[in-house]
């Protein structure tokens, strides 16, 4: 594991790599507190050729430095951090997997350290970063997901913390991430304000790909307008549909009430969960209002788990991810 402290009188001291282990913490430390966290996530992966690559990594950095900003966490350097998170997964590449599908997780850290029950901007932080391997999100193959509507609570709101990624984002959502498995859903999906505006899919962005009233083929995700974590997969499905400018793609507000009218008038083509995790998630159901309502997959295949455009772009990014095919987002680790 990689660990740096942070002080305020002295700045960031030196990076230390050392085995895995666990770290000792007063008490009072304000991390325990008032969640003084934030965190990241992203993978290493291995090629044909056994070279380790990681996949936009610069994007996790940018975002990682915006979350520590938001909760006055110590600012970094994040080309510097991302030298150090090379050296790491060097040194630990024997828990790399090879075959595809598998990878090594990695995960960034800053906790608030200082010995304090006041409120107030941590004096004394620690940054560090833990690796594991992890296989396939999907273990029975790429299936879709039935999803619980939620609209007796909220994952964020205008004004708070809902596009950074802190653990303070998380915790209150694991209740309704269990009603929603009780019931016999795989996920939740939250909807916010008094339109049922759609958000994000559990901890996933959400796209829905229809046909619009005006007849255009589009693409949807719902805006960075604070509420949603501006994703690395997110924002790589965007620019590839772009990048084939083969239908409309819009970020843009999208309310339950659009989809259901879509499914109901068969303009709804396919909706699915974007995130590090699972690259795609397709969606089969959502129950909504005290009904089930079914979301298309591939109408050319009825055996199929995944709508053609939701897997094209699972293909793609994976493709991408383990180098075989070539792309400026794929970084060697040298």
């Amino acid at each position: 594991m990689l660990e740096i402290e942070w002080n305020a009188n002295q700045g960031w001291l030196d990076p230390i790599i050392k085995p895995y282990g666990k770290i000792s913490l007063e008490p009072s430390a304000m991390v325990f507190h008032y969640s003084f966290e934030c965190f990241e996530g992203l993978k290493a992966y291995k090629d044909k050729d056994g070279n380790i690559r990681l996949f936009r990594p610069d994007m996790n950095m940018k975002r990682f430095k915006k979350s520590a900003t938001r909760l006055t966490l110590p600012d970094f350097n994040g080309d510097e951090l991302l030298k150090c998170l090379k050296k790491l997964i060097r040194l630990d590449e024997r828990w790399i997997p090879a075959e595809r599908g598998y990878s090594l997780y990695i995960r960034p850290a800053i906790i608030g350290t200082q010995e304090s029950l006041g409120v107030g901007a941590t004096t004394r932080a620690l940054l560090f970063i833990i690796c594991s391997p992890v296989g396939p999100y999907y273990k029975t193959g790429f299936d879709a997901v039935r999803l619980l509507a939620t609209t007796d609570k909220v994952r964020a709101w205008p004004g708070g913390t809902g596009d950074a990624k802190i653990g303070g984002n998380y915790a209150p959502c694991v209740q309704t991430q269990i009603e929603a498995a009780k019931r016999g859903y795989h996920q939740n999906l939250w909807l916010f304000g008094a339109e049922d505006e759609i958000t994000e899919v559990g901890t996933m962005n959400c796209f829905v790909l229809l046909k619009n009233e005006q007849g255009e083929t589009e693409l949807v995700t719902p805006p960075l307008n604070g509420t949603i974590l501006a994703g690395v997969t997110r924002d790589s499905i965007l620019s590839l549909a772009r990048s084939w400018n083969e239908f409309k793609v819009s970020e843009r507000k999208i309310t339950m009430l659009e989809v259901v009218k879509a499914q109901e008038e068969g303009r709804l083509l396919e909706m699915f969960g974007a995130g590090t995790a699972c690259i795609v998630s397709p969606i089969k159901e959502i129950h909504y209002h005290g009904r089930d309502f079914s979301i298309p997959l591939d109408p050319n295949d009825p055996s199929s788990n995944a709508g053609p455009a939701t897997k094209r772009f699972a293909d793609v990014l994976v493709g991408i991810q383990y180098g075989e095919i070539p792309h400026e987002w794929s970084v060697v680790v040298p």
